[in-house]
């Protein structure tokens, strides 16, 4: 372990070994670090943070300040982030609202420059979020979605596995897996076939979710015959992770750039209240 002389680490913090601490780094009280972490100068982890093992914080991050809300709460919950991430310089990570709940990120993650993830968020692993990214509350970041530079996601939106949502961005409805968002329209453009392909996803595969993918936006049907076709015709392997993904979703979906006439999307969903269900053309 090597703590630098002008570093402030609490004598209550939990540290693994081998964990590295440049001058002027604030580790507060009630904080876990594990082993292998490394920690640039001026960064900063604040109270309720649990960091796993061989995660690098660079420069003036601050981890575990307090929500952004006109009501903070006395005892928030904790921040608890996984193993081999990389978090860059002035990256923002809160903690969440309720004591009992959580902001998770996964495991090998980059958060790039000054991005921001806020209170209740949840990013699986392998998540890229770019510059100047702003994650509001309870956003969900499912695993391997890469998120460009100056994307804005409203709170309660989740971005589904292996998406790709173009620069600046406005993200105001759900992102299914596996598609490509464009950063101008903030429209689906497409599969995200390059990331698939790196992912490892074979051609069988790859030709499962394309074919589930023409169902949705090319079909021309209305979306709850969608969900039965998608239920019937994919019912297992990863095209089955659509249906998934739609059936919990409550903000709607971002629709296609380009759809048939006459097809339908799932804009809003209110049965909680009773009320029906909204749909809209997407083309």
């Amino acid at each position: 372990m090597q703590i630098h002389p002008l570093a402030s680490v609490s004598p209550n913090a939990r540290l693994g070994r081998n964990v590295l601490i440049g001058p002027f780094a604030i580790v507060e009280d009630d904080v876990a670090i594990g082993d292998d972490c490394e920690l640039a100068a001026h960064a900063i982890v604040k109270s309720g943070v649990s960091l796993g093992a061989n995660n690098r914080i660079f420069e003036h991050a601050v981890i575990g300040g307090l929500p952004q809300h006109l009501r903070v709460p006395e005892h928030c919950g904790r921040v608890v982030i996984g193993d081999g991430n990389v978090i860059r310089e002035s990256v923002t990570i809160h903690r969440p609202l309720d004591a009992h709940h959580y902001t998770t990120i996964g495991n090998n993650c980059l958060l790039m420059v000054s991005s921001h993830v806020a209170h209740d968020c949840r990013l699986g692993d392998n998540v890229i979020v770019a510059n100047n990214v702003m994650l509001a509350g309870h956003v969900t970041v499912n695993d391997r979605a890469y998120v460009s530079g100056a994307v804005g996601v409203h709170q309660f939106c989740r971005i589904g596995t292996l998406a790709m949502v173009g620069g600046q961005a406005h993200v105001t409805r759900d992102i299914p897996p596996f598609v490509t968002v464009d950063g101008v329209s903030t429209a689906i453009a497409g599969l995200n076939r390059v990331g698939l392909k790196r992912a490892g996803y074979s051609p069988e595969a790859i030709a499962q979710i394309k074919a589930a993918y023409r169902l949705i936006y090319r079909s021309g049907l209305p979306w709850t015959k969608v969900l039965d076709y998608l239920a019937v015709d994919f019912p297992s392997g990863p095209a089955a992770k659509f249906r998934e993904f739609f059936v919990g979703g409550t903000r709607g979906f971002v629709p296609a750039r380009r759809a048939p006439s006459g097809a339908t999307l799932l804009l809003h969903d209110e049965a909680e209240d009773g009320e029906s269900q909204v749909q809209s053309k997407v083309g």
